[in-house]
């Protein structure tokens, strides 16, 4: 997520002593050493140069009031929040008429209040945020002001703000009886106050989804959906791992690597499918310069996979095909070249096809399978998987300045152009350009159940 989300100038003012800020948000970047707004009500857009927010910075989940030039209240985590997989759902609980100076602030993360903080300045009892609910304030949701400042990297679902009400995380979510885990409530009862807005709700719309009508509007980039929630977790590539990659666009569009580094997904399946398209027309022709496929992830540290050359022990751990500079598909396994199919290449805007299931893995571009591959029935496959081990999506360049690539794990999304036309899919988790094969699935939680 880079993108504007905004609402300028408050019609009125309401209570500024007692509000609450929830929302469900999943990283794409970690180990950062900048900021990164997840909400913030400030006069920045005129020039005051003073907020009230609630952001990362290098990783600590912080809330800082700051007006007359100087730090009003504060609250910095210990905890670190380098998480990119998983979804953290945020409350920020704001009441000043609480007795106890510790409860005025309340930080909650999936429904557990934060108490070890590493710098923490409360307000006095019934003190007011400084612009939160001010009516001569602006809002923004991702950013820190209206020039893209210091932005959220990555996805945020159901925002909610409630003016005059302290509520406490257990209104938003829940903990699953069957797996402990904290989830959402997807239509929690509130009360929204004067200022009080709803937005990306179940959708990428910033129209105010409560009664309010406290609209917001996007001032720059592009709001796209995904099918990526907090009750099912889609993979990404993986941040964490060999840097020479550039990411980004949620960790799904990837490019500007070095030779011979590999970067994996962040989740893995027995029976799996995902799609990539070729953005780039750099190396050669287009579609050059890397391979596609699967890494075996047992036995091994698959994120520190860099300088990968020859048939060398990391390289024996990936399975996957590449488009070679004469304009062939090879199928990799274990390193070796073990299929050509000659009179087929690849080239930019192609949309390559990885399905695995029993031990088997297909190979397919633009909706045909190669080799008369037959995934939902099981035959003519590529190759064979190691029975037993664990595999995740992965990619490798192959040559320097390997082409641009755009994954979808499900989303719907090729970068922040849609699928032209959505397959047949009958697990019914995600959303793909062409049909999902009998007995495959998007990588994600749900997908791993099936």
């Amino acid at each position: 997520m880079s993108v504007l989300i905004q609402r300028l100038g408050l019609s009125s003012t309401g209570n500024r002593a007692t509000w609450t800020f929830s929302a469900w948000i999943k990283r794409s970047r970690s180990l950062s050493s900048a900021n990164e707004f997840i909400f913030s009500s400030n006069t920045e857009r005129t020039g005051g140069g003073q907020y009230s927010s609630i952001f990362f910075e290098n990783d600590h989940l912080r809330y800082y009031d700051y007006y007359s030039s100087a730090e009003q209240k504060y609250l910095k985590t210990n905890r670190l929040f380098r998480d990119t997989n998983a979804w953290y759902h945020i409350v920020v609980r704001h009441d000043t008429t609480q007795a106890t100076a510790s409860d005025r602030i309340r930080i909650y993360v999936n429904g557990v209040q934060e108490t070890s903080f590493a710098t923490s300045s409360y307000p006095a009892q019934n003190d007011n945020s400084s612009f939160v609910n001010w009516a001569s304030a602006d809002n923004f949701v991702g950013t820190q002001t209206n020039n893209l400042s210091s932005h959220f990297l990555g996805i945020m679902s159901h925002i909610y703000l409630c003016d005059g009400q302290s509520y406490a995380p257990t209104v938003f979510g829940e903990t699953d009886s069957t797996t402990g885990e904290w989830k959402i409530k997807t239509s929690p009862t509130l009360t929204m106050g004067t200022n009080g807005f709803t937005i990306l709700k179940d959708g990428n719309t910033v129209t105010d989804q409560s009664s309010n009508s406290n609209d917001f509007s996007i001032g720059s980039g592009t709001l796209t959906k995904t099918e990526d929630n907090p009750s099912n977790v889609f993979a990404t590539l993986n941040p964490l791992g060999v840097e020479q990659w550039t990411l980004s666009n949620g960790n799904l569009n990837i490019g500007g690597a070095s030779d011979n580094q590999m970067m994996i997904g962040t989740m893995h399946s027995d029976a799996g499918y995902y799609e990539v398209k070729i953005a780039g027309s750099g190396h050669g022709s287009g579609g050059k310069g890397f391979r596609i496929g699967l890494c075996k992830v047992d036995g091994g540290n698959a994120l520190t996979y860099s300088g990968i050359s020859g048939n060398s022990g990391d390289l024996e751990r990936f399975i996957g095909i590449q488009n070679t500079a004469g304009n062939y598909k090879a199928i990799y396994n274990n390193g070796y070249d073990v299929t050509n199919y000659a009179s087929n290449s690849w080239s930019q805007n192609d949309i390559l096809q990885v399905a695995w299931k029993n031990n088997k893995i297909w190979y397919g571009v633009n909706g045909t399978w190669l080799g008369s591959g037959n995934p939902s029935g099981g035959t003519n496959e590529a190759d064979t998987l190691t029975s037993g081990s664990m595999y995740v999506p992965a990619i490798i360049s192959s040559l320097a300045g390997a082409d641009d690539c755009q994954f979808n794990f499900g989303n719907g999304y090729f970068g922040t152009s849609a699928i032209s036309s959505e397959g047949t899919n009958a697990s019914g988790i995600g959303k793909f350009e062409y049909d999902v094969p009998t007995g495959c699935t998007a990588v994600s939680t749900k997908g791993l159940n099936l």
